[in-house]
Order: structure tokens, then C-alpha cells, then sequence
């Protein structure tokens, strides 16, 4: 299930901000976010509400084993098309 926004936005920004930094931190292990100190979190923090208000990424959250994550929207549809071919 897709979290709105504007759901997100009503969180606690500790909250918000913490959901994101624990995105980048898995983009620091996979190579795709190399920042480095705490200018360049701040402002990737930034980038990504940015990019969550637009709809390029969008915050899931899995009733199966009641996770939350944020995924790239194209995964997403990706992942679903995968799924319908089975």
C-alpha cells in the first residue's frame, strides 16, 4: 500500500526525517548515494521530500510483514508488471 504524501507530511519531522536518512543509508550500501558529513544529508534529506512530493519516489508500506520503505515509483510498476506475469 502507497502512502500519500500528505499523510507523510503529518508526521513528526524527526519521523519523516528518519524514514528518509534510513533510505539513504541503504542507497550508501548499494552505491547510488555517496555523501559524505552531515551538509550533504541535510541537503539530500531535502532532495528526497523533494522527490516524494513529486511523486518520484513514494513511501510503501507492506501489510505482509508490516514494513515501511521508499522505492523509486518505477520499481514499483516494474515489480507489479513482473508479478501480473506470473
Amino acid at each position: 500500500m502507497l502512502v500519500p504524501y500528505e499523510s507523510l507530511a503529518q508526521l513528526p519531522s524527526d519521523t519523516f526525517d528518519n524514514l528518509i536518512k534510513e533510505y539513504l543509508i541503504s542507497q550508501v550500501e548499494d552505491g547510488s548515494f555517496s555523501g559524505e558529513g552531515e551538509h550533504s544529508m541535510e541537503r539530500a534529506i531535502l532532495q528526497c521530500k523533494a522527490a516524494l512530493k513529486q511523486g518520484i519516489l513514494v513511501v510503501e508500506f507492506s501489510e505482509e510483514d508490516e514494513s515501511i520503505g521508499i522505492r523509486r515509483k518505477e520499481d514499483i510498476v516494474i515489480q507489479e508488471y513482473q508479478q501480473d506475469q506470473w
